[in-house]
């Protein structure tokens, strides 16, 4: 593996969950780490869990980001210029479930609120972190996408989330399409039932396809993170173009 010194990672949705756990990890194996995220407290959380960073070692700071609002992500990745004069890596991770509702009871705000934050708000930050690494000296970078096993296969009423999932695999094609003239990687992992505040509900009980309610197995954010610096870590001539990474005994593989 190359060696990571110097090489900063933008991180979305980092004030919880998967987006937490993957700064924590990008961090300790030695990246410059910058906190995206819509609530300041949050990230402010997040750096001090990262723990303090000495002179010498991987610097992280937070921008506070709404993702579905353009102008801040350009502001995002204007203090990453600012901050470091490059982009090695996107973890483009923000979302959101949304409201759980058959499809002729869901309506219009609750369709675009999860459209914004899951497909624009990537596309959004994509865009930004491309237009960056292109433009940049040595060209090039990498972007992983943050699909989901709901990019594959539905949960009953889930219209929003899963068609949002779904056109996060066509973005990540495009984006590996487009990026190859300009060294630009683009992958995606697609992750199941990461035990997080989001997926509190899977160990509760969660309806399945047969109609029933059913507990879940779940595994630790920690184990989705590990991937994430795996694929980060590899040199731009290699690419993991798709990935999954789910509790071994959920209900994917056969699911329905």
């Amino acid at each position: 593996m190359p060696s990571v010194a110097g090489k900063v990672a933008v991180v979305t949705g980092a004030g919880s969950g998967i987006g937490r756990a993957v700064a924590q990890a990008l961090a300790a194996a030695g990246w410059d780490v910058v906190l995206a995220g819509r609530r300041a407290e949050a990230l402010a959380e997040t750096a001090r869990l990262l723990g303090p960073r000495g002179s010498d070692g991987p610097a992280v700071i937070r921008v506070p980001t709404d993702v579905t609002r353009p102008a801040e992500v350009d502001a995002l990745f204007a203090a990453v210029r600012d901050r470091f004069g490059r982009l090695d890596l996107l973890f483009n991770n923000a979302g959101t479930f949304g409201r759980s509702a058959p499809i002729d009871e869901l309506s219009y705000d609750d369709w675009q609120s999860v459209v914004d934050v899951n497909l624009t708000g990537a596309f959004l930050c994509a865009q930004a972190a491309f237009r960056t690494m292109k433009a940049q000296d040595p060209q090039g970078g990498r972007i992983i996408n943050n699909g989901s096993l709901s990019a594959h296969v539905p949960r009953p009423d889930s219209i929003a989330y899963t068609a949002t999932k779904h056109a996060m695999t066509g973005l990540t094609k495009s984006l590996s399409l487009d990026g190859r003239p300009y060294r630009i990687a683009c992958g995606q992992l697609d992750i199941g039932n990461a035990a997080t505040a989001m997926t509190g509900r899977m160990a509760t009980g969660i309806r399945q396809a047969d109609g029933r309610t059913a507990a879940e197995p779940v595994m630790a954010a920690a184990d989705v993170a590990r991937t994430v610096v795996h694929m980060a870590a590899l040199p731009l001539e290699a690419n993991v173009q798709f990935a999954t990474v789910l509790a071994t005994n959920m209900p994917y593989i056969g699911r329905g």
